[in-house]
């Protein structure tokens, strides 16, 4: 699979009744704006896709794909038949991990809460491949918790995950 470099060209619908917030990664390049839906809640993510692409454990948010408007360079990667993962060519953070259409437009984003400071006090909603987890990253506190077997059972998954 071969990244690609884009240019955004998607504008987000304003939501009055939620308030806009910003983030942007490290060196700046990108910013990605949510002006509308999105959960105020993280996601974990320790299967193994996700574990050698981000280091050990993947988080995220979610947001409607219309709330969402991105500017500056980034480049995507699809990663699986069904998703997309996308990082900053200039300074490599990640930005998001998404669904896609057949057509390759994103269902909703899974934005990467460390680009966003409004995202530090948000609590952890749920931790999926729990039974993957690296033994350094095991979670504490009480939220929604799936093995792999359980989250595979309902949702597409990429086949050669460890034993």
């Amino acid at each position: 699979m071969q990244p690609t470099i884009v240019e955004p060209s998607r504008s987000a619908d304003s939501n009055p009744s939620t308030p806009a917030i910003t983030g942007h990664c490290l060196c700046g390049a990108v910013t990605i704006t949510v002006a509308g839906e999105h959960d105020p809640r993280v996601g974990a993510c320790h299967c193994r896709m996700c574990q050698r692409w981000s280091g050990g454990l993947f988080l995220c948010f979610t947001a409607d794909a219309a709330a969402v408007t991105v500017s500056g360079k980034f480049t995507r990667y699809r990663s699986s038949a069904f998703a997309e993962r996308a990082f900053c060519p200039r300074c490599g953070s990640h930005l998001w991990f998404n669904d896609v259409e057949a057509g390759g437009e994103p269902r909703s984003y899974e934005l990467m809460p460390g680009l966003f400071d409004a995202a530090r006090a948000w609590p952890l909603r749920s931790e999926i491949y729990v039974d993957r987890a690296m033994a350094s990253l095991r979670l504490a506190g009480e939220h929604r918790r799936k093995t792999r077997a359980e989250y595979e059972a309902e949702n597409a998954f990429v086949d050669g995950d460890i034993e």
